[in-house]
């Protein structure tokens, strides 16, 4: 789908019934000049221009006709969309850390292997990025509240370390409590800064709230959760000898990034989470800003009007 251009100055934009009234104009020029030839025969216009090249002045008025058409769009200030580094933005980092994730599916296990990417992650979110780190199991615990300090916030995942149970609901609503810790800005204190939970986990909630009303929740909040659902679906765990199953669930955290209005990933190997980080990383890290973008326009008028001048130069010249 086209997107719709907007404006800056629409009402310039009325210029643009010039462009027809000046079509029309050339094609009563054109009919008038076939009815005198064919009254009086071959012109000293024609002489200069034979026939078989009025197609190359048809081709110049055309491009004349799109040169006026962009450079009235350009005077109209036309804007869009463009991706920009974000000055300032919390983000809740939030792993589960329940026994399965000792699952050794995914090498060396899926905790281990979750922490080796989330400190990487970490540290590669620009420095302005006030960080939290909420854990969670049976219950949910806040480890690092907002904070520009990088080193505080990967030390803390390094002791990460697993436990029983797993309430994801439970570790969305405390990261939704993190973000009321968020430090004021010192240049702006009044300012708000946008905030996502970057939630990772491997299964499903067993405990707690529902998930799915943790995520209206911070939909309410304009806290959206980009969700990664890391594991295979033939992890499993020794418990006191016996093999449990323990596969990844994606369906549950699909729904939860969804209710809120962020992203679902899935990850199955260390280097894919890597990957997923990276790429949440760069979507967190920018943000949608209107921009003047005129000088696009302008260029594309000043092309049509200098290959138009080009068709215009070779009717005149007398090529050897």
């Amino acid at each position: 789908m086209i997107p719709l251009l907007s404006f800056l100055a629409p009402t310039r934009l009325w210029l643009l019934l010039l462009i027809p009234l000046l079509v029309v104009l050339y094609l009563l020029m054109v009919r008038r000049k076939r009815n005198r030839s064919a009254q009086l025969g071959k012109t000293m216009f024609d002489l200069v221009i034979p026939r078989d090249r009025t197609w190359l002045r048809h081709l110049a008025v055309g491009l004349s006709i799109l040169s006026l058409l962009t450079l009235t769009l350009a005077f109209a200030k036309p804007k869009d969309q463009v991706s920009v580094p974000r000055e300032r933005a919390t983000i809740v980092v939030t792993i589960d850390v329940s026994l399965s994730m000792e699952a050794k599916d995914v090498d060396p296990n899926r905790l281990d292997a979750a922490k080796a990417a989330a400190e990487q992650f970490v540290t590669s979110l620009p420095p302005k990025f006030n960080v939290a780190l909420v854990t969670f199991a049976g219950t949910a615990t806040t480890l690092v509240p907002p904070t520009l300090d990088r080193g505080a916030v990967t030390a803390a995942i390094r002791s990460l370390r697993p436990q029983a149970s797993t309430a994801i609901g439970e570790g969305i609503y405390t990261s939704l409590a993190a973000l009321a810790q968020v430090p004021p800005d010192p240049d702006n204190p009044k300012a708000i800064a946008p905030a996502r939970i970057v939630l990772l986990s491997d299964g499903k909630t067993q405990v707690g709230r529902p998930s799915d009303q943790a995520a209206m929740a911070a939909r309410a909040q304009s806290v959206p959760i980009y969700t990664i659902a890391y594991g295979t679906t033939d992890g499993y765990i020794d418990i006191g000898g016996r093999r449990e199953p323990v596969p990844v669930d994606r369906a549950e955290l699909a729904r939860v990034s969804k209710i809120s209005g962020g992203e679902a990933y899935t990850a199955s190997s260390a280097g894919e989470l890597k990957e997923v980080y990276r790429d949440i990383g760069s979507s967190v890290g920018k943000e949608k800003v209107d921009r003047e973008v005129t000088s696009r326009y302008a260029g594309f008028g000043l092309g049509f009007a200098i290959l138009a001048a080009l068709g215009m130069i070779s009717l005149g010249a007398r090529w050897p």
